[in-house]
């Protein structure tokens, strides 16, 4: 079958010329406080649209602006210079340069790997997103705001720190040359450990792959449940120290980024299956830790989360969840034993109650809020590509599950910006058109991209991970007068859901047909 010459892409919110024709923009201040006043981050005179919130505007600001390495301009937009004519360099001040950097950089990735039909249909997409980013009508995942289109608008760079990709042109894995030049737009990370201490893909390198992820502003989860429990054999003749103490390790690791930084503080998942050796600790760990920091709270110390008595105590820095099997659930129904099963040779260390496992879960949970718990063989019923492996993990919100070793970047479309309160019409048209736009920016984002392993890399770009969804439905329920929990309501998510797949599948199809 032929390939066809590349994608049409009809203009339905702009003209061409200025995308932002129709927006009003206003001169705004942002301040970010600690809970005792003091000032954590403050920027005056940012421009933003009219319509955002002060809260929309204190996360643009305060997070997604470049704070460095960008050229000023001055009142007619011309770069500014300094006494020896060189560019004067200082932070975005302006929305619309956020905007502009990530939808340029779209439509250039696009272009110049043979998205478009033409240049018309190009500048049609670029003109399109910034309209629909500056309306607040859909928006990336974080990774995208902070660091795409660094290189390619500002000429930022860095050194290589470890990233692959593979070549479109060759398929094969290239390092990356830099920081910047290839992005780093994914938020979703699930990546694999090994049990082993210092060598590729164990365990200190997981450290030093989260921490690219974490610096970029990504999150990351795995499930650690190949390590051996404490007590197991080593193969120098000594025990394994057992699981809990790398993950503290990792924790601290973990919780050296902190939200003062660039993009945000570390977000990362840690997963134990139930047969492990040490899931009781596991289970236990973050309640105990709990309760250490409320007896330094009463001791004193500050009670916020950012204060000493956080601080000090470990397991503050992930998710934790816990694979449940249908094996225990069923277990747990007949009030059975459930084998804890040592990592080296498989045998049976010791058994305990199912119900009673199930009530620490309960309990700690009850107490802190965690762990999670993940139905795995569920999930895997529902897998769609078993033959790439199980699935084992999750990232940190549990929204993206798949195989070990793959990334996802995700994009949410707000639903009410399609509803139009006066005449109570939800505008179909619209929508498809925004799904089929945000599809093709989540697909040439892959193109992109570049990882912090070989594996992930391979992974990515063989599977094409895409993360696509929507934000305000129960905004939208509520402005018609709709019950959550109502069959009219579950109707309505359905419908929107159904119609959000297919129109992603359907674009899916139609660049398989061109790229």
């Amino acid at each position: 079958m032929a390939k066809k010459s590349g994608l049409k892409i009809d203009r339905k919110y702009t003209t061409p010329g200025n995308p932002y024709n129709n927006i009003t923009w206003e001169k705004r201040s942002s301040k970010i406080t600690n809970p005792d006043g003091s000032v954590v981050f403050e920027m005056n005179d940012v421009e933003i649209p009219s319509t955002w919130s002060q809260v929309a505007t204190d996360i643009m600001v305060s997070k997604y602006f470049r704070k460095a390495g960008v050229p000023q301009l001055d009142a007619d937009g011309n770069e500014l210079k300094d006494e020896n004519g060189e560019t004067v360099l200082g932070p975005e001040t302006s929305s619309r340069q956020v905007f502009d950097r990530l939808a340029e950089t779209w439509r250039h990735w696009g272009e110049t790997t043979g998205y478009f039909a033409s240049s018309d249909d190009a500048q049609a997409f670029e003109d399109e997103l910034k309209y629909m980013l500056a309306t607040q009508m859909a928006a990336p995942n974080s990774p995208q705001w902070f660091n795409t289109g660094l290189n390619y608008k500002y000429d930022l760079t860095g050194p290589a720190q470890g990233f692959w990709y593979v070549d479109p042109k060759t398929g094969k894995l290239t390092e990356g040359e830099d920081s910047y030049s290839r992005p780093q737009p994914h938020a979703c990370f699930i990546q694999s450990i090994d049990d082993d201490l210092v060598n590729e893909g164990g365990i200190m390198d997981l450290w030093v792959k989260e921490a690219r992820l974490f610096k970029f502003g990504s999150g990351t989860g795995t499930n650690f449940s190949n390590l051996r429990g404490e007590g197991e054999q080593l193969s120098g003749g000594g025990v394994s120290s057992g699981v809990m103490s790398f993950l503290k390790i990792g924790d601290r690791a973990a919780g050296a980024i902190k939200s003062g930084g660039t993009t945000r503080r570390a977000a990362k998942m840690v997963i134990l299956d139930l047969d492990h050796p040490d899931i009781e600790d596991f289970i236990e760990w973050k309640a105990i830790e709990e309760d250490k920091a409320r007896a330094l709270i009463a001791a004193g110390y500050p009670a916020d989360f950012n204060g000493e008595a956080y601080a000090t105590v470990s397991g503050q820095n992930s998710n934790n969840s816990v694979r449940v099997p249908a094996d225990f659930v069923k277990a747990v129904e007949e009030d059975g034993e459930w084998d804890l099963i040592a990592r080296t040779d498989g045998s049976v260390i010791r058994s305990v109650k199912a119900r009673d496992l199930w009530n620490k879960i309960a309990d700690a949970a009850w107490k802190c809020a965690d762990p999670g718990v993940q139905y795995d063989t569920t999930i895997n019923e529902w897998h769609t590509s078993p033959e790439g492996g199980r699935i084992r993990a999750s990232n940190p919100c549990s929204e993206y599950l798949f195989l070990d070793n793959t990334a996802c970047n995700l994009a949410s479309l707000n639903l009410v910006k399609f509803y139009n309160d006066e005449t109570q019409v939800f505008d179909i048209a619209s929508y498809k058109h925004a799904l089929r736009i945000w599809t093709i920016v989540l697909e040439i984002s892959v193109e992109m991209a570049q990882f912090p392993s070989k594996e992930i890399a391979q992974g990515s770009y063989d599977y094409r991970t895409l993360g696509l969804g929507y934000a305000n439905l129960g905004s939208l329920l509520m402005r018609k007068g709709i019950a959550y929990d109502s069959d009219l309501g579950r109707a309505i998510a359905g419908a929107l859901t159904a119609m959000l797949t297919g129109e992603a599948y359907k674009a899916s199809a139609e660049m398989a047909g061109i790229v």
